[in-house]
């Protein structure tokens, strides 16, 4: 549980000293003793300058040790040499938090790093919480704590509210404060965590979930840095019905350094972010603006079971703009019901059966727009309404925006987007705390949100009966051959093709021809790429041929490969190949990817990711995500595959979370899916354990 004594101090101090406060109204350290006394903080304020007696009438002090009274909370503002002195000073006073203001420290390379190290270790020291350094500051609007230098805040009236915002960039802070504000929204805490060098977006987060004034709380973010406590916090915060909503950078990566396996070719950071938030009951936004206009679309609720989206409105071209993005982003779209055109249609209103209900023709009276919207909420053939409302949202409210206000919403999401520029009616509609938007792309991206929101995932245990052969098959080495690592993957459930290993071509093998031959060393990942795999071998007199010519092509390819000898494997055949990756991703930690297996796999990026260790129910999910694998989900009367064994060796494969030993990366690269009740095989593995310093050729 977080710690209410640093809650308190943080966020409710009872009092605050201002290290390097200046008297000059024109310099930034000025600001945050302004700005405390302008937003009516009523908490002891000590301004420290040793060139001082007072500062804007309140008694200054020359360091922190001539304060007698207790300090709940210190702000940091002299350059970086003076900042350990100043945390000096605030362990030997036992200050409990300690916001450090100045730069100059990890942000600036190796030796500022190092400097923010000393500094952390001298804090913890002493008991004493820090916050930054690099760090704009903090808010609370209900306790008016205003402890930041934000020029914002110069002009800015911030209304309390039940949002909370966390970020960890300081310079958008001022960017998050006055677009919540343009959007209606209510402050309850905004926090900046400049370089979380102690308290991070993780343990700010916990703190939110238990603060009685915060519903909702929204985080700008940069990169994950600490993904086991953010995880835990996230999954409390959705325990309490506080929706977490994520604006991350990093959609798009430029000189990503990529792991040896195509399973690291395939996805980036991104994408393991992605699989991060879903998995802890996160939201993640696109757009900016959705940031702030999503939130009174989920305070309140749970994710939905299903996500139908029914559509409304009186501007055709305008609702387009809408419903044609949603189609993009694969949400469905539902027509009304037979009902729900003959209910209307007693009520002297007609409807067709359209995707888009489309009120133009209707009429725009605000009885029918009342009457077609309450039906629709009411109706159980959709699980969100969307409203669309044309010029009457600018110049003639009582018409939509009336109708909106006044309908009976229960507990279905209702998303209104106004055409036009109407910031009276989106105030109306804020006020009400229905979310209405400003844009067709943050509508659909909201509704997308929405859509793809779902419970934390919860884990499976370790599989402690497979889990022990397969530690044992580890022995002691960093770099296994591909069938000392199938021999790992066939020991957690995954059925591999039977095999055996010559090592020289005049040898007799027992496995059934035709055969595969390929190079069997831990130094080539890519065979197909170094010409060292032959198919449908026939006999021992062309696979003695086949081993000369692949250990020739293997010496080129890499002169100083350790080649153990040639690995002899049954054909397989299937209806279709997959690939199945884990890495241990070095922001979320363990994840598996389901994808469109071949050598081709990383050209199509059709995959599905996941935190490992999965069940077999979210396996299963996998499954039906990859576009690619319809071909073994009956499609179009396609013969079906074994997805039941597909989605089992899934949640098998990753199992590897759970080894003691960490491992880096694993594939399977192609896991050959057999006709229904026919199974799963792998014909090909790779595994790298995580203290393997080397890198493999790619």
């Amino acid at each position: 549980m977080p710690d209410q004594r640093l809650a308190q101090a943080l966020f409710a101090p009872r009092s605050v000293a201002l290290i390097g406060a200046s008297g000059d109204a024109g310099k930034n350290t000025s600001r945050p003793q302004r700005f405390l006394r302008k937003h009516k903080f009523t908490g002891a304020v000590y301004p420290i300058n040793p060139g001082r007696d007072e500062i804007f009438g309140e008694k200054a002090y020359p360091d922190l040790r001539a304060v007698t009274a207790p300090v709940d909370h210190a702000f940091i503002m002299v350059p970086a040499p003076a900042v350990p002195e100043a945390i000096a000073q605030c362990c030997e006073k036992r200050v409990p938090v300690v916001t450090i203001f100045s730069d100059g420290f990890a942000e600036t390379g190796a030796a500022g790093r190092e400097q923010q190290e000393r500094l952390v270790k001298l804090a913890r020291a002493s008991g004493v919480r820090l916050l930054g350094p690099n760090c704009i500051g903090l808010l609370d609007l209900h306790s008016h704590l205003v402890l930041s230098v934000n020029a914002v805040l110069e002009h800015a009236e911030i209304k309390p509210g039940a949002t909370a915002i966390v970020s960890q960039s300081g310079s958008m802070m001022g960017a998050l404060m006055s677009r919540g504000l343009g959007r209606g929204a209510g402050f309850s805490k905004l926090v900046s965590v400049g370089n979380e060098s102690d308290l991070a977006v993780g343990e700010i987060t916990d703190l939110l979930a238990d603060d009685a004034d915060t519903r909702v709380i929204l985080l700008f973010m940069e990169t994950i840095r600490d993904a086991e406590r953010l995880s835990r916090a996230a999954r409390r915060a959705y325990d309490a019905g506080k929706p977490v909503v994520v604006y991350k950078l990093g959609r798009s990566e430029v000189g990503v350094e990529l792991a040896s396996s195509h399973t690291g070719a395939m996805t980036g950071s991104d994408d393991m972010a992605d699989a991060f938030f879903r998995a802890n009951g996160m939201l993640r936004v696109d757009l900016l603006e959705t940031l702030f206009e999503l939130p009174s679309l989920i305070i309140g609720r749970k994710p939905a079971a299903r996500h139908r989206v029914a559509a409304m409105t009186t501007t055709g071209g305008g609702a387009a703009t809408v419903v044609d993005r949603l189609g993009t982003l694969g949400v469905e779209v539902v027509p009304p019901t037979d009902a729900v055109v003959a209910s209307l249609g007693r009520k002297k209103i007609g409807i067709t059966r359209a995707r888009l209900t489309d009120l133009t023709l209707a009429g725009a009276k605000k009885e029918i727009y009342s009457g077609v919207l309450n039906e629709l909420i009411a109706s159980d053939h959709c699980d969100l309404v969307l409203a669309v409302v044309g010029s009457s949202a600018q110049y003639q409210p009582h018409i939509a925006i009336d109708p909106i206000l006044e309908a009976a919403r229960g507990t279905k999401p209702l998303a209104v987007f106004c055409a036009p520029q109407a910031d009276a009616s989106l105030a109306l509609l804020a006020e009400a705390g229905i979310a209405g938007f400003r844009t067709p792309e943050a509508c659909a991206d909201a509704i997308r949100a929405w859509r793809d929101w779902q419970a934390p995932m919860a884990f499976p245990e370790p599989d402690a009966a497979r889990l022990a052969p397969a530690r044992k098959l580890l022995g002691g080495k960093r770099r296994l051959n591909e069938q000392e690592a199938c021999c790992v993957f066939d020991a957690l459930g995954v059925p591999c093709a039977p095999s055996a290993v010559i090592t020289s071509p005049e040898q007799a093998v027992k496995v059934d021809f035709p055969v595969v031959a390929k190079i069997l060393s831990p130094d080539i990942a890519h065979k197909t790429e170094a010409r060292a795999v032959r198919l449908n071998v026939l006999s021992n007199e062309e696979l003695a041929a086949a081993c000369r010519e692949i250990v020739v092509n293997a010496r080129a390819y890499n002169q100083d490969a350790r080649i153990e000898g040639i690995l002899v494997q049954r054909m397989e055949k299937g209806l279709a190949e997959v690939i199945l990756g884990y890495r241990r991703d070095p922001q979320v930690g363990p994840v598996v990817v389901l994808g469109v297996g071949g050598v081709l796999a990383e050209i199509y990026r059709d995959f599905a990711v996941r935190l490992a260790p999965v069940a077999a129910e979210d396996a299963a999910r996998m499954v039906e995500e990859v576009r690619g694998l319809a071909v073994v989900r009956g499609y179009r009367g396609m013969p079906r595959g074994d997805t039941a064994a597909l989605a089992q060796a899934v949640a098998a494969f990753s199992q590897l979370a759970h080894l003691e030993r960490p491992v880096a990366e694993a594939e399977i690269n192609p896991l050959i899916v057999k006709p229904e009740d026919q199974g799963v095989v792998a014909v090909d593995g790779l595994l790298v354990l995580a203290d393997n310093s080397e890198r493999r050729d790619s």
